[in-house]
């Protein structure tokens, strides 16, 4: 690894690694082996998508977050699928969630629409932020109702496109 990219993972694991260890043990249940894998898949994962470490930091825990507990879903849907994990130990609601989840993903998607155009990010935000009916947000945005839901549906395609960008599938 030429040095310069080992003073990147060097700095992606400084500003990252602790908040992202606790993370991942939340995840596991406080299972400390389980999270060091899951820590270093992740960053693993980080180092062969570079690209998204030209991200504010911000971006960057988010991605590297959201990422972590998709590989703790698939491990945990791996093992169930495998009848690995005894029927009483299988959690009702999937691996641990908390309001760590519901955090991550708003950071993801605030960071998703600053990639979009100032008129999609103003449709998104009239019709979902503030969940004003079309021809409201018509008024408010000065713009002819099918241009408001013309612009619902690019700017939807957009935020999608965005999120995939930075790792996030639906």
């Amino acid at each position: 690894m030429p040095e310069d990219e080992g003073a990147l993972m060097q700095q992606l694991h400084d500003e990252h690694a602790a908040a992202l260890w606790h993370f991942c043990l939340r995840q596991v249940s406080n299972d400390r082996a389980r999270a060091e894998d899951v820590v270093q898949e992740t960053m693993l994962r980080a180092w062969r998508h570079r690209t998204i470490l030209e991200a504010p930091p911000p971006a960057v825990r988010a991605w590297l977050f959201t990422v972590a507990r998709n590989i703790v879903i698939d491990q945990w849907r791996s093992r169930r699928s495998h009848n690995e994990i005894p029927v009483a130990d299988i959690p009702e609601e999937g691996p641990q969630d908390d309001e760590s989840d519901r955090l991550l993903l708003s950071w993801v998607v605030a960071e998703a629409l600053t990639q979009l155009s100032a008129e999609h990010q103003a449709v998104l935000l009239e019709c979902y932020y503030r969940g004003r009916p079309v021809a409201d947000a018509a008024r408010r945005l000065g713009v002819p109702e099918g241009t408001v839901k013309s612009r619902t549906h690019y700017a939807l395609r957009a935020l999608k496109l965005a999120l995939e960008e930075m790792g996030v599938s639906a």
